[in-house]
């Protein structure tokens, strides 16, 4: 059985955020593989524990994400491959699904496995691309997984309790936290990560097109401090307080 398991770097989540002059989220400080894709890792390595195969890491950044994809592979993951290319600075969640999509499409894999969302976007809008961009179904916010010759059995987690949906592979899912514990890199694992390989493709490999982002952050403002309510208390002239109150708000 042949897994992608989409990765990314981000700023570290115990480190404050700060933006840069463009408003986008400055990565020059502490940087990690994305916690929320250490569950995507160790799912994917959980799967090919039962069912055999390879897991194959696929992420877009620049070049130093390599260390994020070598943080899977210390986990067990079998290969990486980055994405990286100056022409994909600012990408936008569809640009970043189409690359991709075309790596992912030279691995012809059975399963793809992503994070729900990621820790520094937080829009979750790349997997449901992804997978209409592969010709995937997708079954989503899984908290456990089987799989069962060619079909991918998912319980899928919801407000209420959960679903269990089933489709046929290839397929994309996406896991959340519930998933299963990321297991700790041993120093074998760290070792022999040296040597596994990470390929380096550009847009220009995949075939994609460069393309202008399709939204701009424009502005950033800090939230507005919130003023204390207005207790009123009802000693019969409640109703005529209140309606001064809503006009001086000019909501009346």
């Amino acid at each position: 059985m042949k897994i992608v398991v989409t990765v990314k770097q981000v700023p570290d989540p115990n480190s404050n955020l700060t933006l840069e002059a463009d408003n986008t989220i400055s990565r020059e400080k502490e940087v990690v593989l994305d916690p929320g894709d250490e569950c995507g890792v160790e799912e994917g390595l959980q799967l090919k524990e039962a069912h055999g195969g390879e897991v194959i890491l696929v992420s877009m950044g620049p070049e130093r994400a390599k260390d994020a994809i070598r943080k899977g592979l210390s986990m067990g993951a079998d290969r990486g491959v980055l994405i990286t290319d100056a022409g994909l600075a600012g990408a936008d969640a569809l640009l970043t699904a189409k690359a991709l999509a075309a790596a992912i499409k030279q691995e012809q894999p059975d399963l793809v496995i992503c994070a729900t969302e990621s820790y520094d976007g937080s829009t979750g809008m790349v997997p449901p691309m992804l997978a209409e961009l592969l010709g995937m179904p997708q079954l989503t916010f899984a908290k456990k997984v089987e799989i069962d010759g060619s079909k991918v059995k998912v319980h899928r987690q919801t407000a209420d309790g959960y679903q269990v949906v089933e489709a046929s592979t290839p397929a994309l899912i996406t896991v959340t936290a519930a998933i299963a514990e990321p297991r700790y890199a041993s120093l074998k694992g760290i070792m022999a990560a040296r040597s596994k390989e990470i390929k380096l493709v550009s847009i220009a490999d995949l075939g994609v097109e460069k393309g202008e982002p399709a939204e701009t952050i424009e502005g950033m403002a800090e939230a507005e401090v919130r003023k204390a309510g207005e207790v009123i208390e009802d000693d019969g002239t409640a109703v005529e307080k209140i309606v001064q109150v809503l006009a001086a708000a000019k909501v009346l």
